[in-house]
């Protein structure tokens, strides 16, 4: 399904295509070295149908920036939890299309198989693109899982009926853990590895750091000639 057409789905039908994605996913290890990362944010207000997406590039593992992508679109896909890739995803896509190369592993801020089926924006936005992905969410959508320890990169399963489907990872002692999970084609482990990897000091990684800061500007400059093409550094 092309991704253009979601805002014409029912709920039930964007269930029903959640459906069919899940069966596709493929989590399994990486194997190929990172050399790039990419991060991904969304911006929008849940009333408007304005929606902000925002990819940067970074070298990794030094995550110097080396390139970004933006896109405002539109959408009429209501604002549904548990179905907002379907709001989120072709906004996405236009950034995706725009960068001006591809990354060797996406970070999206959201859900990857921690969701109630297996479809968060992460493994959502990895398997129309067959790029391997990570979810990494400030909040907990689905599972359940006992807080981890205080201490920097304590952490603990999320279980959803026996089956780990994500991992909550403290960043910051004193702060909320993040919750990752893979989202297509890379381990529970790698994605883990990874984020870990990308923390610089602050509660969330910087792919999707720089990715929320990205999608900040450009909202706040929406309407003023805002030049959303592909820039390199």
């Amino acid at each position: 399904m092309q991704a253009a057409l979601y805002e014409n789905l029912t709920p039930e039908q964007a269930i029903a295509y959640q459906h069919e994605l899940r069966r596709q996913i493929d989590i399994r290890p990486l194997d190929k070295a990172v050399k790039v990362m990419g991060g991904a944010d969304i911006s929008f207000n849940k009333y408007s149908e304005v929606v902000y997406a925002g990819i940067i590039l970074l070298k990794y593992p030094e995550l110097t920036i080396i390139g970004q992508a933006t896109a405002i679109s539109k959408t009429k896909f209501p604002y549904i939890s548990g179905l907002l890739a379907f709001r989120e995803v072709p906004a996405l896509l236009e950034a995706w299309e725009k960068l001006p190369f591809k990354p060797d592993v996406m970070v999206l801020d959201g859900q990857g198989i921690a969701h109630e089926r297996r479809t968060g924006i992460a493994t959502h936005f990895g398997l129309l693109t067959n790029i391997p992905s990570i979810g990494s969410a400030k909040s907990r959508l689905y599972g359940r899982y006992q807080e981890p320890g205080n201490e920097v990169f304590d952490q603990s399963p999320m279980y959803d009926k026996g089956e780990v489907i994500g991992i909550a990872l403290r960043t910051k002692k004193k702060c909320n853990p993040i919750y990752i999970s893979p989202g297509h084609h890379i381990s529970m482990e790698q994605s883990v590895e990874l984020i870990k990897n990308c923390i610089r000091g602050y509660r969330i990684p910087e792919p999707t750091r720089q990715a929320h800061l990205l999608v900040n500007k450009i909202r706040i400059a929406d309407g003023e000639n805002f030049n959303s093409q592909p820039t390199l550094f």
